[in-house]
């Protein structure tokens, strides 16, 4: 009612920034947490190259350059920023400016934050000074974060949950992430016949949005916080309900609307990670911010903005995904990992908000179905699908679909044809891939970076 009452009545979304878009950070809480299990150097040791790089700055990368100048000249007029910017300004604008490609940003207020979290632990940012610093922010821009708030956090350790797919099970985290669209959709698409059908036939691209369209209406209606959650996932993983689920795609027509909806997020400011070692150990890592710059709240003196995870929340009182204190919003950050005959086989990721699950199954069919290496299956073209259902609509257009140049102009009006709304991509978002694959009989490893991002394949 409180949240209604700052928003609006007439609000039936969630701002997409400003402070009350904060929820508690998980990701200093899950270092420590990966530390404690899996570590072996001292903290103070990992976060000395970070502290570094932040005092004595990097270069700034070309394409990280044109989004950073595009974004911040946006942000001033935005109401929910107002009285925000001169402390993000500070930071993120030095010379008042974004800085340029290849220019040096340097950010001494994060490297100060670091050294202090390295000193003080995990209880400096969730019950000590940094917690403090945090909530006189928060609440000097009217945001609601309270002490107990901060000092009550624990990362929740969950089991990865799994479809196989043509004999290889693919894991993803469950809700309260949108993880489980990807399986959802590769145990849809699993019904056809894809490497008959072949990358240049329209019914292989047909197929596999129209599969995007069934998965997200699921998350739309279903994904959650999992404690508040009405449909279990196990329910939404069976083989049966993806068979129901593929026989409502018509091969003639694209569908224009169907039964269930409500919950996309667009954006993001996500970084993606995986790495292995000489040991057998792979890790498959994702956080992030949310949207460009998070919530645009930046604590005093600390060098970073916090996230805006709330927009994922929606305001219908009786949907699962509902708004409510002490709970998790439905959230977009997902990391994957496939195994093969019960060996680790891949660790990888696509960044790119609601990009992610429907880049994942388009990875893994151009892996499995087409036989492509781990960087062909990256730079091969994709397709992205906007306009499902989301907070206060429902989709009743069929949406649209961003197609990527490496796609034929046949199979472009064949869609179209069948009732697909098509865009020629121009820089729009495809999603950020990195991947490394592990051979089964040799343990040799195949790193493969983004060819849209400013991303990198390091062996050493």
């Amino acid at each position: 009612d409180e949240l209604q009452r700052l928003l609006g009545e007439e609000a039936t979304t969630m701002p997409s920034v400003g402070p009350l878009t904060i929820t508690v950070p998980g990701a200093v809480d899950g270092w420590y947490e990966l530390h404690r299990r899996f570590g072996r150097l001292p903290m103070a040791d990992l976060f000395a190259p970070v502290i570094h790089y932040a005092r004595e700055g990097v270069p700034t990368p070309e394409i990280i350059a044109g989004l950073w100048d595009l974004i911040t000249s946006q942000m001033p007029g935005i109401p929910e920023l107002e009285g925000l910017l001169p402390e993000f300004n500070a930071v993120f604008l030095p010379g008042g400016r974004a800085p340029a490609k290849g220019e040096i940003f340097r950010n001494p207020a994060l490297a100060d934050f670091y050294e202090q979290l390295a000193l003080g632990g995990r209880g400096y940012f969730y019950q000590g000074a940094g917690a403090r610093s945090i909530v006189r922010s928060v609440a000097e821009a009217a945001g609601h974060l309270s002490p107990a708030d901060l000092e009550s956090h624990r990362s929740t350790w969950v089991t990865p949950v799994s479809v196989n797919y043509r004999g290889y099970d693919v894991f993803e985290l469950p809700p309260n992430g949108q993880g489980i669209a990807a399986l959802q959709m590769l145990n849809i698409l699993e019904g056809f016949d894809l490497r008959a059908m072949g990358r240049t036939n329209a019914d292989l691209w047909h197929v596999m949005i129209e599969a995007k369209k069934l998965a997200y209406e699921d998350r739309a209606r279903y994904y959650a916080d999992p404690d508040y959650m009405t449909m279990p996932v196990e329910a939404l993983l069976s083989k049966d309900y993806a068979a129901r689920r593929g026989k409502q795609i018509d091969m003639s027509h694209a569908m224009l609307s169907i039964e269930n909806g409500a919950e996309p997020i667009a954006n993001g400011d996500t970084i993606y990670l995986a790495t292995a070692d000489s040991d057998g150990m792979m890790v498959s890592l994702i956080q992030s911010l949310a949207g460009p710059f998070g919530s645009g709240l930046v604590p005093r003196g600390m060098g970073f903005a916090l996230q805006n995870r709330g927009i994922g929340f929606a305001l219908e009182r009786d949907h699962p995904n509902g708004y409510a204190p002490g709970k998790r919003p439905f959230h977009t950050i997902i990391p994957a990992f496939v195994m093969k005959d019960g060996a680790p086989w891949l660790a990888f990721g696509l960044m790119g908000g609601a990009m992610q699950p429907q880049g994942h199954a388009q990875i893994l069919v151009n892996l499995i179905d087409f036989g492509m290496d781990l960087q062909a299956a990256g730079d091969a073209a994709r397709f992205n699908h906007s306009g499902s259902s989301g907070p206060g609509r429902t989709m009743t257009d069929g949406g649209r679909v961003l197609i990527e140049s490496g796609i034929s102009q046949a199979v472009i009006e064949e869609l179209e044809r069948v009732g697909h709304r098509i865009e020629l991509s121009r820089g729009a978002p495809h999603g950020g891939y990195q991947a490394i694959m592990r051979d089964q009989k040799t343990g040799v490893l195949t790193g493969a970076t983004e060819m849209r991002k400013d991303g990198s394949a390091a062996g050493y």
